[in-house]
């Protein structure tokens, strides 16, 4: 009998020990497939669980991000150590090493990845983590081919040190080198390189940038040891480079960094390219955040000539920086306003307002063949139009059929939800 509870104990302790979180927006590259467990304690693995290893492979699963876009960050899995601290970093190296460099665009200070909660969630590997939260890209750093990372210091058990990658490809009007270059550097901590964390605690960044949020649920306390004034994330490589930068699909022109999070979807199967557009708007405390819709892009078969100016985007919405279920505080991002291109909303006529109930998760609007809007979470995102040059079907369906037009050819996509 004792025996038999002592396999059973073992069993439960093996399951716990091996359910810990991993990323599921933005989509983490396929290969080295990623584990939800941390870094080796050595750092060999080090970066983005494969060290010098390398192999990276995306087997065509794309996040399309646009400059000054807000973005979705979610996970899957119910280990989450009480939360803790969470960074958001990029490189611009498409398979990093241990000499990338890697430069943070958001903190999370406290309740990443789950707020107010003293211990784990269960033990269910496989459940999506009921809390979302989300993160800005710069409106002014270079567009192009990159890498982001999830990194995150558990508040509880064992002194780990967990990072998820996902390539990227970022769009919209490329901006300067050198304001990606001032950006703090990445923290690292718990994989032998003298930075260490204390159990039961939320740890504050030495230098987490001017995006940061705060969920702290107990005392703020910096990491111990030979950690850095910026977080020692590598010393190499990693810069964007100008000469060759990544071909990406016509794109909103970049809006202010906002601090308006995006509600996380779902976990979805894997594959597919995945795109959210920019939103804008300034912080308050009071209003819940809206979902922001993933933009269909036609993408042709042969070339087809851009167009002349950027869709029209939607109005800024006030949202608070904590996710579907924050009740935190956020600080940096601007509040400036979404620039507008040439392409109109057209006819309101079948439009839903915006906010309102829906029913049916992912569905597509078409309004008068120019517009779109999308129920995401529950709710109608706002009215948001197409790109010049481009019609879809007016209805709603579970797909969008885009149509771009030109004098020489004509070519119809179709996206699901």
């Amino acid at each position: 009998m004792l025996f038999t509870k002592a396999i059973v104990a073992a069993g439960g302790f093996a399951a716990l020990s091996n359910a810990h979180m991993v990323i599921n927006t933005p989509k983490p590259f396929s290969s080295p497939q990623v584990h939800n467990g941390p870094l080796k304690d050595d750092g060999s693995d080090f970066p983005c669980q494969v060290g010098s290893a390398g192999g990276y492979s995306s087997q065509g699963v794309t996040n399309i991000m646009a400059l000054g876009s807000s973005q979705p960050l979610a996970f899957t899995g119910t280990a989450v150590h009480g939360g803790g601290s969470c960074q958001v970093s990029i490189t611009y190296d498409t398979a990093p090493d241990k000499n990338s460099v890697w430069k943070v665009i958001h903190s999370i200070e406290g309740g990443c990845p789950a707020k107010n909660t003293p211990g784990n969630l269960g033990n269910d590997a496989s459940a999506a983590d009921p809390f979302a939260y989300s993160f800005p890209i710069p409106d002014d750093i270079p567009t192009g081919n990159a890498t982001i990372a999830w990194t995150w210091l558990n508040k509880i058990g064992n002194r780990e040190f967990y990072m998820n990658c996902a390539p990227v490809t970022l769009t919209g009007t490329s901006g300067d080198k050198g304001n990606w270059e001032a950006l703090p550097d990445m923290l690292t901590a718990n994989i032998g390189n003298g930075c260490t964390t204390t159990e039961g605690k939320d740890y504050k960044y030495p230098n987490p940038g001017k995006s940061v949020e705060s969920f702290a649920s107990s005392e703020l306390v910096f990491p111990v040891g030979n950690c850095g004034a910026s977080g020692n994330s590598g010393s190499g490589s990693g810069s964007p480079s100008p000469s060759a930068p990544a071909a990406a699909p016509p794109s909103p022109s970049p809006s202010a960094s906002p601090s308006a999070p995006a509600v996380a979807p779902a976990p979805t199967l894997p594959g597919g390219v995945f795109i959210t557009v920019p939103t804008a708007g300034s912080p308050a405390s009071t209003v819940a955040p809206k979902p922001v819709a993933s933009s269909p892009v036609a993408t042709p078969e042969a070339p087809v000539p851009s167009p002349s100016a950027p869709a029209a985007q939607p109005a800024p919405t006030p949202s608070t920086g904590g996710g579907s279920t924050g009740g935190g505080s956020s600080t940096g991002g601007s509040t400036g306003g979404v620039s507008s291109g040439s392409g109109s909303a057209g006819s309101t006529s079948g439009a839903q307002a915006a906010g309102s109930a829906c029913s049916v998760e992912g569905q597509w609007n078409c309004i008068g063949g120019t517009s779109y809007q999308q129920c995401g979470s529950g709710t109608w995102t706002p009215v948001m139009a197409l790109a010049a040059g481009t019609k879809c079907t007016p209805g709603m369906s579970s797909a969008i059929n885009i149509v771009a037009g030109g004098k020489a050819r004509r070519i119809a996509v179709r996206f699901r939800a």
